[in-house]
């Protein structure tokens, strides 16, 4: 009888990809890298991160599948418990910011559906975006206080949202020649000089 348990390779990279990488690092890196450069450093960081990183996760994860606690519990089943401490400690310290800069980011975005430009979130006043962020950070604390089942459904929304955003984000690159039959394709040159970036300090510090 075939295991119906068993999640398809191809669904799993695509799961592996949204959550370590994301479409929105496409852009970004685009953006930040010069273009077509960023090629390079995708093929850089994809052999340096994103494949380590998916393989360690995948290991680990499969290893001690009944632990509770994450990077923590692995490395607590694997060396020692200050360890695993240290590495519980500096997950939640780095995420701090992480996570208040998502109640930020989250209006920028909405800012950007309702208004549909950057310019008028950035002339909004410094103190009412970040009252208004602390207000997004205490309603994201609020519902984790609730237990498991209010986050359940609201991760499952965010997941379902992100997963039907990246069909649109493809549907509307071969949909965007019938929006708007006027517009004209960027001539991309993919010589060699284009696609190896310049390796100086400010390369490696974006």
């Amino acid at each position: 009888m075939k295991d119906t348990k068993k999640i398809k390779w191809y669904a799993l990279a695509s799961m592996g990809f949204s959550t370590v990488w994301g479409f929105g690092n496409v852009v970004n890196g685009f953006v930040y890298f010069n273009g077509i450069q960023v090629i390079l450093s995708w093929l850089i960081m994809f052999a340096l991160y994103f494949i380590p990183y998916a393989l360690m996760v995948g290991e680990l994860g499969s290893a001690f599948k009944n632990e509770g606690g994450g990077v923590s519990s692995w490395l607590h089943e694997t060396t020692n418990a200050k360890l695993a401490y240290y590495a519980g400690w500096t997950y939640w310290a780095c995420h701090v910011t992480y996570i208040a800069s998502k109640g930020s980011g989250g209006l920028k975005a909405a800012s950007w559906a309702i208004f549909r430009n950057a310019e008028t979130y950035d002339s909004f006043p410094t103190l009412y975006v970040q009252l208004a962020t602390l207000g997004v950070l205490l309603l994201g604390c609020y519902i984790a206080s609730r237990g498991l089942n209010p986050l359940k459904r609201l991760l499952t929304l965010a997941g379902t949202t992100t997963f039907i955003m990246s069909l649109l984000y493809i549907v509307m690159m071969f949909a965007a020649p019938m929006i708007n039959p006027g517009a004209e394709y960027v001539q991309t040159d993919f010589s060699l000089k284009n696609l190896v970036p310049d390796f100086n300090v400010a390369y490696f510090i974006l």
